[in-house]
């Protein structure tokens, strides 16, 4: 197969034995030398030999985003997207166009939107207002953190929703003075509703998924762990579209698939299980959750939230129902992927796993947003991993301050402090909840701060090293899934991934020159795929 040669560029490997070369060579998909032009030229150049310019840009192993939801950003693309929406008006605009777009009865369908954006923070949309502007179809918003939910009364109507009808357990449906439905429905409450809702054709999730695919390797991704069966069909379904793309089709991105709890029975009859596959697509964690999230108090914590005394958040399930469900996966010999934000959440779940053997791949416990120093150890067991959003430190504050208090803001996203005390961690974006350019969450972890902010920063003795933001989103990623032996550095012998950027990462003396930096190549296997 004909060789490549990478030339003239700032290569940072990440590996101790060379961490800055010029040069790689690429043969067959995989690193097979590194160092400078004159000497790689000089050895592995022939007539056939394929020769790329970097023309002194910088590059880095390949990106990796540890969680995402690349279903959530492909329904950005196929459905109303309310992402960075400013105001109540803005939001109920936005639905009225869409609205008149879709023929009476036809779902209108949206996520991404945040109260915490709007003007007055307290003001989302009534259902009365939601009927005013889309009066003859069914309205269904997703809150940007999935785990809150708007509709109107045409969706309800759809939906045979009564006032004795017997809510999910774990969620709730918002009642006013006069005990009727506001519109805002919570955690699993959403399932009243989403029955009734009409799937897309499995050419649509299809499309929607290679958009989302493509579009995050032009962000500079060349691997991402996503979980998306919930929301594209299922087990089968899922598998199905991501193995045409990837393996029929020969789309780039490699994907690793967090597979939900309600389909562990699936993967044992179908002989699946963590690491089934190959280099391109492969089965990862069982995804679970333990609470909800801070936003609308559902995460669990140990104390009272500083705002609502009295009120602890929730617990998804009981400790015993929690310990027989992970014990569940450990039979089928497969790791956990635990959304956990609250402290007592994580609590939970590591009393669960120092009861219940180890297996081969790690467990990732997801967020983490709130952390008690007393929990790290027990957290840094390298059986584990901590799978964390930098971004979300942007979106959050300042308002997650109010929810849980000063006293306790010293345990809000405390990456420096995991890493520090031998944690292991890995990044990603959470996409659609945050931004996909890894380069936003990259900045996030350095300044602690939103980009529009020229200064400070939220709880900064938290902030990272460059170095260590870039180890997040590459090595990190590779030990989320056990990869670290295929991924995660530029390493003869491993998977030819690289993200090569307009500017000199490590040579910034402004780390908001990240907010000007561009993806010039994203290369997986050896190849440019943007």
């Amino acid at each position: 197969m004909t060789k490549t040669i990478y030339t003239n560029g700032k290569i940072y490997t990440l590996d101790v034995n060379h961490p800055k070369v010029e040069t790689v060579v690429v043969e067959n998909g995989r690193f097979v030398d590194v160092g400078s032009h004159k000497e790689m030229v000089l050895q592995w150049g022939r007539a056939e030999t394929n020769i790329i310019d970097l023309q002194g840009k910088t590059a880095t192993p390949g990106l990796i985003d540890s969680h995402l939801h690349l279903s959530g950003v492909a329904f950005n693309f196929l459905d109303l997207n309310l992402n960075g929406v400013t105001s109540k008006r803005e939001m109920l605009d936005k639905i009225k166009v869409k609205a008149m777009t879709l023929s009476p009865g036809k779902w209108l369908l949206g996520m991404g939107w945040d109260e915490n954006l709007f003007d007055d923070k307290s003001m989302i949309p009534t259902m009365a207002e939601l009927d005013f502007v889309a009066p003859h179809c069914p309205v269904f918003l997703k809150r940007i953190c999935h785990h809150a939910f708007l509709v109107n009364s045409k969706a309800l109507e759809m939906s045979g929703y009564h006032s004795a009808i017997e809510v999910p357990l774990g969620g709730s449906v918002v009642l006013d003075h006069k005990k009727n439905p506001t519109g805002l429905l919570l955690e699993s409450a959403s399932n009243l509703i989403t029955a009734s809702i009409p799937g897309k054709t499995y050419e649509e999730l299809k499309c929607g998924q290679e958009l989302a695919m493509k579009y995050a390797v032009k962000n500079g991704l060349t691997s991402v762990h996503t979980n998306d069966p919930l929301y594209i069909g299922g087990l089968d379904q899922t598998y199905k579209i991501y193995d045409e793309l990837i393996n029929q089709e020969r789309k780039g991105l490699r994907c690793n698939l967090l597979i939900d709890y309600p389909f562990l029975d699936q993967l044992k009859e179908r002989g699946m299980y963590t690491g089934y596959g190959n280099e391109k697509l492969q089965i990862g964690a069982i995804k679970m959750f333990a609470d909800g999230a801070l936003g609308r108090r559902t995460a669990l914590l140990s104390e009272p939230y500083n705002d609502a005394p009295g009120v602890y958040g929730e617990a998804m399930h009981d400790q015993a129902t929690l310990y027989n469900m992970v014990k569940e996966v450990r039979n089928h010999k497969m790791p956990i992927a635990m959304h956990t934000i609250g402290d007592q959440a994580l609590e939970n779940i590591l009393e669960v796993l120092e009861q219940l053997p180890k297996v081969k791949y790690r467990d990732r416990l997801i967020h983490l947003s709130v952390i008690r120093k007393d929990l790290i150890q027990r957290l840094s067991d390298p059986s584990r991993i901590a799978d964390i959003q930098p971004r979300f430190v942007v979106s959050d504050y300042p308002w997650v301050k109010e929810r849980i208090g000063e006293k306790r803001e010293a345990n809000l996203y405390a990456w420096k402090t995991l890493l520090s005390s031998g944690v292991l961690c890995a990044g990603g974006s959470d996409a659609p909840v945050e931004p996909v350019n890894p380069l936003l969450g990259i900045h996030a972890s350095i300044t602690r701060r939103d980009p529009s902010q020229s200064k400070g920063g939220w709880n900064e003795n938290e902030k990272i090293s460059m170095m260590d933001a870039i180890r997040l989103f590459t090595i990190g990623g590779a030990y989320a899934t056990n990869e670290e032996h295929l991924k995660g550095t530029i390493t003869r012998g491993k998977l030819a991934d690289m993200t090569v950027y307009s500017n000199d990462l490590f040579s910034m003396e402004n780390p908001d020159d990240l907010l000007r930096t561009k993806v010039e190549m994203t290369i997986i296997d050896g190849e440019v795929n943007s």
